[in-house]
C-alpha cells in the first residue's frame, strides 16, 4: 500500500464504486472469440468502443476466421477499417498479430504478459485488457480514463501507465483490479467527464482531492 494513499479511503471509494456500477464484469468491445476480442483492443487505441463496434460488426463477419485476418490483403483491410483512426498502422498489425498467432501460437491467443506483448501492435494495456477478459488474471489496464482519474483521486502522480498500473496494484485489492478499469471507464464517460467532470454532484466528492479543491475554488470566486 502506498504511503501516500489511505487504506480506508480506498475502501470507501472502491465500496461507492460496486454500490453505483455494481461488480458485474462486462467488456464495451463486441466480440465472440478471443482473437475477435484481440483485434477490437488494437483497433481501439486513440478511437472510441461505439466506433470499433460500428466496425467489427461487419468486419467480424467478412473474415469470420483467424486465418482470413492472417492472411488478409493488407491494402483491402485498411479500406475496411478505414474509419478508424490510424487504420493504415492498425491494418499492418493485426494481420502481422492474427499471423503470428496462427504460425506460432496454433491460433490460440496466449494468456501470459510476455507473449500477448510479443504480438504486433499488443502493449500491456492490451494485452492486461486480454488476460482479464478471456482469461480472468488479476490485471490492471490503465486507459485515458483510469489515467486521469486515478490522478485526481490522488492514487497516482505519474503519467507513465506502467508506473501506474503498478501504483494500482499496491493500492488497490486483486479482486477490484479488473473492476475498477470497468468501473472508472464508466464513471469517466457519465460523471468524470474529461472536459467537464460534474464534481458537485459526483459521489465520490467527499473522497476526491482534485474535486474537493475544485469546489473550494468554485465558492472562493462566489
Amino acid at each position: 500500500m502506498s504511503k501516500r494513499v489511505d487504506r480506508e479511503r480506498v475502501k470507501k471509494i472502491l465500496d461507492l464504486l460496486d454500490q453505483y456500477y455494481t461488480t458485474e464484469y462486462k467488456c464495451y468491445l463486441n466480440y465472440e472469440t478471443p482473437w475477435q476480442l484481440l483485434i477490437a483492443v488494437i483497433m481501439s487505441a486513440q478511437c472510441t468502443d461505439a466506433r470499433v463496434n460500428l466496425v467489427t460488426k461487419d468486419l467480424f463477419q467478412k473474415y469470420d476466421t483467424l486465418e482470413k485476418f492472417a492472411y488478409a490483403d493488407v491494402g483491402e483491410l485498411e479500406q475496411d477499417i478505414h474509419s478508424i483512426g490510424f487504420y493504415r498502422m492498425k491494418a499492418k498489425n493485426i494481420v502481422l498479430c492474427c499471423r503470428k498467432l496462427v504460425e506460432e501460437f496454433d491460433g490460440v491467443v496466449p494468456r501470459s504478459l510476455e507473449d500477448l506483448t510479443s504480438l504486433a501492435g499488443v502493449g500491456r494495456k492490451t494485452a492486461n485488457v486480454i488476460r482479464g477478459n478471456i482469461y480472468h488474471e488479476p490485471s490492471i489496464v490503465v486507459d485515458t480514463h483510469v489515467k486521469r482519474i486515478s490522478k485526481k483521486l490522488g492514487f497516482t502522480n505519474s503519467d507513465d501507465p506502467e508506473k501506474i498500473e503498478h501504483e494500482l496494484e499496491g493500492i488497490l485489492p486483486r479482486d477490484h483490479w479488473i473492476l475498477y478499469n470497468i468501473q472508472i471507464i464508466t464513471h469517466g464517460r457519465q460523471i468524470c467527464t474529461a472536459r467537464k467532470p460534474a464534481c458537485n454532484t459526483c459521489f465520490l466528492l467527499p473522497y476526491c482531492p482534485y474535486g474537493k479543491k475544485r469546489e473550494r475554488q468554485k465558492k472562493s470566486e462566489e
